[in-house]
């Protein structure tokens, strides 16, 4: 168990990241190709990504080299994953190249005695090592994360109004308690079931970053090092598979004309989330119509319903956001 001590500083700096982490989503995407857990919900993903990497011929250095640095188990360095990233990937692989040659030494000594190493990890502390490296991870993101950005967006958008809904509702308290079941939130502790070993990781002041991740499954992971800038990622909300392909399709599609003028106001009302009471008063209708409404519209793929509190919120599901933005598109062009 990992048990994060936060003081009244670090409740006021708690936040959540408004997009995916381009180096933990590689983090996250290795792990799924080196385990079963979580399968079904990204068996679309997990074909497509095998059949793009064996066609760009990546898919021995996959195995060979990020496979290696990103085990599946309790630790891979941090260096590979740092706070750079949250700027974007370039930002991120640049803080890679620029990592001290005595740490990446450190963490790879650290890789070696839980996990070992590629063959030639000692080559990752000179530059030029490292240099290769770096271009393996920008292609392998390229190839098997990239191209699903647009659907990592919209997940990562329909968590952030569920945690929005509950610090306002709540307090930062209430954004604590909503992580359940896999943190637990135990004033002034938030105790976090990790598959580390068991530690306690003192904010003392510096607050805390909330990483929502969408190829992660199952419980959070952070940093290694308590001497780095805390880091919980965590990971968003699954229930069914998604389809490789449904928001492109969908996106074809004019607005009105496909849903109907109350079935394209409620999409565009669900947008930064919505309950059934507040999608009828923004749209003037009965809130038996809006359940039939969303009814309609949750089983076209459009949207996602989940249980908050004593109410149901309703969230874009990515085809529901690609739609949304392809009609916005046309209304500026038009």
């Amino acid at each position: 168990m990992l048990r994060i001590h936060f003081t009244d500083a670090d409740l006021a700096s708690v936040r959540v990241a408004s997009k995916p982490d381009p180096l933990w989503e590689v983090a996250s995407t290795l792990y799924r190709f080196q385990s079963r857990r979580g399968l079904g919900a990204f068996a679309d993903w997990h074909r497509a990504a095998r059949e793009d990497l064996h066609r760009q011929g990546l898919a021995a250095a996959v195995r060979g080299l990020l496979m290696p640095l990103f085990p599946r188990g309790s630790y891979f360095p941090d260096f590979l994953t740092p706070a750079e990233a949250d700027e974007g990937l370039d930002a991120g692989l640049d803080a890679i190249m620029s990592a001290s040659g005595e740490r990446v030494r450190a963490e790879l000594s650290t890789l070696d005695r839980v996990a070992g190493v590629p063959a030639d990890a000692a080559r990752l502390v000179g530059t030029d090592g490292r240099r290769e490296l770096v271009d393996m991870i920008r292609a392998y993101h390229a190839t098997a994360v990239a191209p699903y950005g647009e659907r990592m967006q919209a997940h990562v958008d329909a968590d952030r109004s569920l945690r929005a809904r509950a610090l306002l509702e709540g307090g930062v308290d209430g954004l604590l308690t909503g992580f359940q079941p896999w943190m637990h939130w135990r004033r002034p502790i938030l105790e976090v079931d990790y598959l580390a070993d068991d530690r306690d990781l003192h904010l003392a002041g510096r607050g805390l970053l909330l990483v929502p991740s969408y190829f992660s499954w199952g419980g959070p992971v952070s940093l290694a090092d308590p001497t780095l800038p805390p880091v919980l990622t965590y990971s968003l909300h699954h229930t069914t598979p998604d389809p490789v392909g449904r928001d492109a399709r969908a996106a074809k599609a004019p607005l009105a004309a496909l849903l109907g003028t109350t079935r394209a106001a409620i999409l565009q009302a669900v947008a930064t989330g919505a309950t059934n009471g507040e999608l009828a008063r923004a749209v003037s209708v009965s809130a038996a119509n809006v359940s039939h409404h969303t009814a309609v519209l949750r089983d076209s793929g459009l949207i996602a319903s989940r249980r908050h509190a004593n109410s149901v919120l309703h969230t874009l599901t990515p085809a529901g956001a690609a739609l949304l933005r392809t009609s916005a598109k046309r209304q500026r062009t038009s």
